[in-house]
């Protein structure tokens, strides 16, 4: 990988850390999916949720694009292939989105995600 191409990995490993971190911190009061629908604010974070959980999927495409599967590969547990076709989702689904799904999604699977974030940036430095 060109040193350029790895900086941009890495800067963009960053930005998926920091997203985790947002979702996680403006979450981690809401104890069920049901909360989101109940209120204008609950809706608006339930979107911000959703914009930033296709970002995530986005720069994981990018991330493949640009280091490769095998780097991706490094971390063989996270489902790569669902977090890029979450977004896709996202993206597409428009009034489809399974608010349930989400909720797990940012309850249970972020923080494995951000300790895989971790290990491949460990890989490149």
């Amino acid at each position: 990988m060109s040193s350029d191409n790895k900086e941009i990995v890495l800067a963009t490993l960053q930005k998926i850390e920091e997203t985790i971190d947002m979702l996680l911190d403006w979450n981690k009061d809401i104890q069920d999916a049901d909360v989101w629908p109940k209120s204008s604010a609950g809706m608006q974070l339930l979107s911000a949720n959703c914009m930033l959980i296709q970002a995530i999927g986005e720069a994981v495409k990018q991330l493949e694009k640009r280091a490769g599967i095998d780097f991706l590969n490094l971390c063989p547990d996270i489902p790569w292939q669902e977090i890029k076709s979450m977004r896709n989702h996202i993206a597409h689904g428009y009034f489809e989105i399974d608010i349930d799904y989400i909720f797990s999604t940012i309850k249970n699977d972020l923080v494995p995600l951000k300790n895989a974030i971790k290990v491949l940036q460990r890989s490149l430095i």
